[in-house]
């Protein structure tokens, strides 16, 4: 659940209502349906979140629920769980890890990471699923490492163009 936030950018409540058939096991992603504003994308799966993703569907509770994730134990056994069970879910081991995250700063983490790792921004735009460019930019942190590599990449150009317009004076 928490890997699907973190390197596909899914909301709590898109993790919640990630149904099998969203899955495309063949070209490693997913579709995401009525995410917020009603709005369907599609994102793509890192192979470590694939492997991951198909250990947990192979040992599920239940192959008639399309829901993907499900209560394990207890009352609700074999439902699908819910958002605020997803929460609950992280708040425990974020207790547990001695962190102060919660499910939306996953999201938050892979925009800032697709971004310091160079992906477009409108790349992450569209996999976050948001319609203004002003929207994402909020989300993503733009490390001084990344601030960094753009300054001497840049100045490196510069630097060519001026030694080359140099040379025909």
């Amino acid at each position: 659940m928490f890997m699907l936030m973190l390197r596909c950018g899914l909301r709590v409540e898109e993790v919640a209502n990630l149904s099998l058939a969203a899955v495309d096991w063949r070209r490693s992603r997913l579709y995401v349906y009525g995410g917020k504003g009603q709005k369907d994308r599609m994102v793509y799966i890192s192979r470590d979140t694939y492997d991951a993703l198909a250990a947990y569907v192979r040992q599920r509770l239940s192959l008639r629920v399309k829901k993907i994730f499900l209560v394990q134990k207890g009352t609700y056994k074999a439902k699908p769980l819910s958002v605020r069970g997803i929460q609950k879910r992280m708040e425990y081991y974020a207790k547990k890890a001695g962190l102060a995250i919660s499910c939306h700063q996953l999201r938050h983490t892979m925009a800032t990471q697709l971004l310091n790792a160079d992906a477009a921004l409108v790349s992450i735009q569209d996999l976050l699923g948001h319609s203004r460019i002003k929207t994402t930019q909020r989300y993503s942190k733009v490390s001084n490492l990344k601030v960094e590599r753009d300054y001497f990449k840049a100045m490196e150009e510069v630097m060519r163009r001026t030694a080359v317009n140099n040379n025909f004076t």
